[in-house]
């Protein structure tokens, strides 16, 4: 499948600047999750805004710098901070890590997010596998050129045996995009739990159904940071965010490592 010409332009440059030919992995990292960045043996990073034809993020809990560098011997690159739809950003860019992925011959993707639980019997802190998504009738991909179908299951039940050879716990379900920036309301929230949502946010689904359109193997994984509006009787922040990835920091990372090796 044939990708944006721009993106070829964006891996010239970038491979004229140190990164590899090839990769084995690429990780979107979400709002608060940026360490995971800390982690990558001899990295090294460009900022966004020196990438010639690359979006910019303007969102709290991103950094905007593309990392390259090795883990456990693979190479990867990883995004630090994404494009949401919501800041103004077309469709077709909010999807460009996983573009960027395919031309680099990524063999998997990993994406993550910060999210919002709806399912009750979530708490903050848990890290959720998504297994499938929920678009609430919005279009999330840009039009593909003939019809596809895509299926999370089957990665979800690969990463949910890796986390658990290494000890960790993780929530499996669903997650609902909606398009933001502004927080759900309690009734919208309502009426999510009853449709089947466990967690809600403002990124992913999009990256997840292009993915998939591509053949690209991916894995995604929910860092719940707060409850959704009307679960708990408070008010809602972003601080919470940072509070909840900085808990989990460790964890996380010791997963993306693992998934990157034998996902």
């Amino acid at each position: 499948m044939e990708l944006p010409d721009n993106i070829y332009r964006i891996k010239s440059y970038l491979v004229d600047n140190e990164f590899p030919e090839e990769i084995e992995a690429a990780v979107i990292l979400g709002s608060g999750l940026g360490d995971f960045s800390t982690t990558i043996d001899e990295p090294f990073s460009i900022p966004y805004n020196q990438i010639p034809e690359f979006p910019h993020t303007s969102v709290q809990g991103h950094s905007g710098e593309l990392f390259t560098g090795t883990a456990g011997g693979h190479n990867i690159i990883a995004f630090s901070g994404r494009f949401h739809h919501y800041e103004g950003y077309p469709l077709s860019k909010t999807v460009l890590p996983v573009h960027l992925a395919k031309a680099f011959n990524a063999k998997k993707l990993i994406v993550s997010n910060a999210a919002g639980a709806i399912n009750t019997s979530f708490k903050v802190g848990d890290l959720m596998v998504i297994d499938d998504v929920f678009r609430v009738f919005h279009k999330v991909a840009p039009a593909p050129d003939q019809p596809f179908r895509y299926n999370l299951g089957p990665v979800a039940d690969k990463v949910r045996t890796i986390a658990a050879s290494i000890g960790l716990e993780v929530q499996r379900g669903t997650y609902l995009f909606a398009k933001g920036p502004s927080y759900e309301s309690k009734a919208e929230i309502r009426a999510f739990r009853v449709m089947g949502a466990d967690v809600v946010g403002m990124s992913t689904a999009p990256e997840l159904i292009e993915a998939s359109r591509l053949e690209l193997p991916a894995a995604a994984i929910s860092l719940v940071t707060n409850m959704a509006a009307g679960v708990l009787n408070q008010k809602l922040d972003h601080s919470e965010v940072k509070a909840a990835a900085e808990s989990r920091r460790e964890d996380f990372a010791k997963l993306v490592n693992e998934l990157i090796d034998k996902l």
